[in-house]
């Protein structure tokens, strides 16, 4: 890990010595990309300089230890090395955390999608609480939230929910939700008091770019038709609905809730682009998953991650095995705790993957 550290480290001054040369201050573009690595590296830096200092005190406590005759620098040097042994591994700790590849894709805005399982009109009002839940989680974190295109039921539920949430780092903190979740509760319409059991499905895709997928013109199929949803008087009179047919994969996306066409067809290709680069993405992280058998969730769309059981206020994930008794919290959005306890196991799979691959060296 040392020799990583001073490459690191090399790094820093160099990009540091770049951005003291007059020419590349001229240069926006080269400014900016160095600015902006050397701002990444800057806290693992801090980190390393703050490793290297503990090893050093280290060196010199042990030092007095053997070499000191005094008795009282003595103790002074073992309660400072004893500190000392303690603060090591966690600072080591934290700069393999720090070390871990990055995910480039952790700082997008992500599609968010949530579809009706099994259940019938439970599992449609199911989609509601959970775009609701999604909706004020993005609020609490000053992220925008834009309704794409829903199917809506005539008890106040949703067969489908699509919607754009814009904002920093938004897939880093959503991207374990993809799978099937859970619902358990008595429906309103239960006169006996039984307990039902819903579902429904959510996706989180990472936002793609044009330059990360792009769509030859000649490969969709763009037909408009009237808007179905609510909207006022231009509801059922203007063609402004969208939908586009990708021919080659069969992948099927519309966009109706804006009353313009042309920003319902913007949309629709936001949501098309995502969806053919999540693909991409999925062949790959399938590789990778029958490596690595033991990560937090497979992407498995159909993989039951999540359970909501009403009657006893509970909420368990179950790749974790996390049980919170505060339903009702999380269905208003406070989701923080699951989300870091995900983060945490696979930073963990990952530390020790690394170490494993460490060792074998």
């Amino acid at each position: 890990m040392l020799d990583k550290l001073q490459s690191i480290e090399a790094r820093y001054q160099e990009l540091r010595n770049k951005l003291a040369e007059p020419e590349v201050m001229a240069s926006h573009k080269d400014s900016l990309k160095y600015s902006k690595e050397c701002s990444d590296l800057e806290p693992i830096v801090e980190k390393i300089t703050e490793y290297k200092k503990v090893l050093f005190d280290m060196e010199e406590a042990e030092g007095l230890l053997k070499n000191d005759s005094d008795d009282d620098l003595k103790g002074l040097a073992k309660d400072e090395l004893e500190e000392l042994k303690v603060k090591r591994p966690e600072l080591e700790n934290n700069l393999k955390l720090m070390l871990l590849p990055k995910d480039p894709r952790d700082e997008r805005s992500v599609v968010l999608e949530i579809r009706a399982g099994t259940g019938g009109e439970e599992a449609a009002l199911f989609v509601t609480d959970l775009f609701r839940m999604y909706s004020r989680y993005a609020e609490s974190r000053n992220w925008k939230v834009d309704i794409i295109d829903s199917n809506p039921t005539g008890l106040g539920g949703n067969r489908e929910m699509v919607a754009g949430i814009s904002g920093k780092g938004a897939y880093s903190r959503l991207k374990y939700e993809s799978g099937v979740h859970r619902v358990q509760r008595v429906p309103v319409t239960e006169a006996s008091g039984r307990i039902h059991t819903s579902a429904a499905t959510v996706a989180v895709l990472p936002e793609a770019e044009e330059i990360d997928f792009r769509i030859d013109e000649k490969d969709l199929r763009i037909d408009t038709f009237c808007s179905s949803g609510p909207g006022g008087q231009g509801v059922n009179t203007t063609y402004s609905a969208i939908r586009i047919v990708h021919i080659p994969t069969g992948v099927t996306v519309q966009c109706q809730d804006e009353r313009s066409q042309l920003k319902n067809k913007i949309r629709a290709m936001k949501v098309l682009r995502s969806r053919l680069y999540d693909m991409e993405l999925e062949k790959i992280e399938k590789e990778r998953a029958d490596n690595r058998k033991s990560q937090v969730g497979t992407g498995d769309r159909s993989e039951r991650i999540r359970t909501y059981n009403f009657p006893q206020n509970r909420v368990t994930d179950h790749r974790i095995g996390l049980t919170l008794h505060k339903l009702n919290l999380v269905l208003e959005g406070a989701i923080d705790e699951i989300v870091d306890a995900l983060n945490t196991q696979d930073e963990a799979i990952k530390l020790k993957e690394l170490t494993t691959v460490s060792d074998s060296h």
